[in-house]
């Protein structure tokens, strides 16, 4: 490394796996990593790249806002037109494996990275998503350090991570069709973790399953890892991390990543998102009486059947309760449900509702209007919730999500988990709940999250500012001389030289070259 590369800020390669909450968190942390002075480049697929260019405010205007950072792109070996959505996930993963890890080596090689004529070093770090080992295998090899970013709950992390302990008990795979059976085997949730509240990928009658075992396997190589960092905050999941902690000793919260970066941002947070966001939603709140909204959003992934639709099309507009409803275009099995709507759900969805093809949903959650969330407990969504004090109700779809939603509903007391159904009548009681019977109960615990996630924040940022303080101090106190006369000066000058290294003492001199040389 030559004079000039070694003056150059870190640069740092982070690689998400290819999706939107994947994405939406790591390019927030890419961003507070740019507000720090580092240099990062973004590797994403070529697909990703071209939803964020046609529908990302915020990624259209990255190079111009930060002059580190810049995006590199791979292929995820599937053909354009492949959904990568619902059941196809997995798909994604296993290609993305084969295809990417190649690609990867050769990139990190190249002078593609590396610019130093023009402000960037070599790739000092990756910072990889914890479904990417591949990442790791690539950094080992080349000899770059590689930090996992786990864009999911700790809990989840911790699920899978106990995964060889679940097989050896014989909890897993589910013996009967009891889903409410008691799990004993992850420590830290013995007293409320049902095998219905287990990750998706353990619903499974062969512990042979490859996407459980891959997933299993992508776990356990967290420890090869230098560090692994989590979008969660230590307030929100201690004891799981506790516990998490005398495993994998070199774990790090950074959460929440959205609440951080609005911090550090003098201007407004822009959107991320693959798809276009429909802002006339927001005119349609404004007009709404406060907390009287309750917002639907099954998130980028989930899809439903035309029948779970209708189920819970009747059930919002017979709970009575104004509703903004997300209904991505994709997200609904088959083409012709709108076909099925009856006048009385017309009538009151356009009464009472505003149904739109995706939302800015970080706006929608702080609004004055809103007061629940119908979620899919995507992490994303959970903690955006959390920080805005939105109480929730939980439909979960796959993966995370599950768990997710059992301590949304049973540990945090932040809202109702309706997994495993999809019943107009449920719905409905609990819309109403959570809006009206149940609302004081979890606005009050939605509340008390809320500030314990804005003290997270706030005690970063402080100490942020101390260390910025003090670097700023070290600076000048680097240009200091110590030529002491009497009393105090005498010991202050060693301190400064020989102690804090931040000068030279030249006590007990006054000598032309001395001076010339200290100088």
């Amino acid at each position: 490394m030559d004079d000039h590369e070694t003056e150059l800020p870190p640069h740092v390669l982070i690689f998400p796996f290819p999706a939107q909450g994947h994405v939406n968190s790591m390019l927030k942390l890419a961003e507070l990593l740019c507000h720090g002075g580092i240099h990062v480049t973004f590797l994403v697929t070529d697909y990703i790249h071209g939803r964020l260019l046609r529908h990302s405010t915020n990624v259209q205007s990255h190079p111009a806002s930060y002059s580190g950072f810049r995006f590199e792109t791979i292929s995820d070996g599937l053909p354009e037109d492949d959904p990568r959505s619902g059941d196809k996930v997995m798909e994604l993963f296993r290609s993305l494996r084969v295809t990417a890890k190649p690609l990867l080596r050769e990139l990190l090689r190249s002078d593609r990275v590396r610019d130093s004529d023009s402000g960037r070093k070599r790739i000092s770090c990756i910072i990889a998503d914890g479904a990417l080992s591949i990442a790791t295998d690539v950094g080992e090899e080349i000899g770059i350090p590689v930090i996992l970013f786990r864009t999911t709950s700790a809990c989840y992390f911790w699920a899978f991570f106990c995964g060889p302990k679940l097989i050896q008990s014989g909890e897993i795979p589910f013996q009967g069709n009891d889903m409410d059976v008691p799990i004993k085997s992850i420590p830290g949730t013995d007293d409320f973790l049902r095998r219905r509240d287990l990750p998706s990928y353990y619903r499974v009658s062969d512990i042979a399953d490859q996407n459980l075992q891959a997933i299993i396997s992508e776990t356990l190589q967290t420890t090869r890892a230098q560090g692994m960092i989590i979008n969660t905050f230590d307030e929100l999941e201690g004891p799981i991390l506790a516990e998490a902690h005398l495993q994998c000793p070199k774990i790090y919260t950074v959460g929440p990543l959205h609440a951080h970066l609005k911090v550090r941002l003098t201007s407004k947070v822009t959107s991320n998102s693959l798809w276009e966001e429909d802002m006339t939603c927001m005119t349609w709140l404004d007009v709404q009486p406060a907390k009287s909204v309750i917002y639907v959003s099954f998130g980028s992934i989930t899809m439903m059947t035309k029948d779970q639709l209708m189920e819970f099309w009747h059930g919002l507009v017979n709970s009575g309760k104004r509703f903004l409803w997300v209904i991505r275009p994709d997200s609904v099995i088959g083409k012709d449900w709108e076909n099925h709507l009856s006048m009385e759900i017309l009538k009151g969805t356009k009464e009472r509702g505003c149904i739109v093809g995706w939302a800015p949903q970080e706006e929608v959650l702080v609004h004055k209007s809103i007061g629940g969330f119908l979620t899919h407990s995507g992490w994303n969504s959970t903690v955006e919730s959390i920080v805005a004090g939105v109480p929730m109700i939980c439909w979960p779809y796959f993966g995370d999500q599950q768990i997710n939603s059992r301590f949304v509903g049973e540990v945090w007391k932040l809202g109702l988990d309706m997994k495993d159904t999809c019943d107009r009548v449920i719905i409905e009681k609990m819309v109403r709940d959570l809006m009206d019977g149940k609302r004081e109960e979890f606005q009050e615990s939605s509340d008390q999250m809320a500030k314990l996630a804005k003290k997270a924040i706030t005690e970063v940022h402080h100490k942020a500012s101390q260390d910025a303080a003090v670097n700023s101090t070290k600076k000048v106190l680097v240009l200091m001389i110590c030529w002491p006369y009497f009393a105090d000066q005498m010991i202050n000058s060693r301190l400064v030289s020989e102690v804090w290294k931040i000068g030279l003492d030249m006590k007990d001199t006054c000598d032309r070259v001395v001076i010339e040389k200290m100088v």
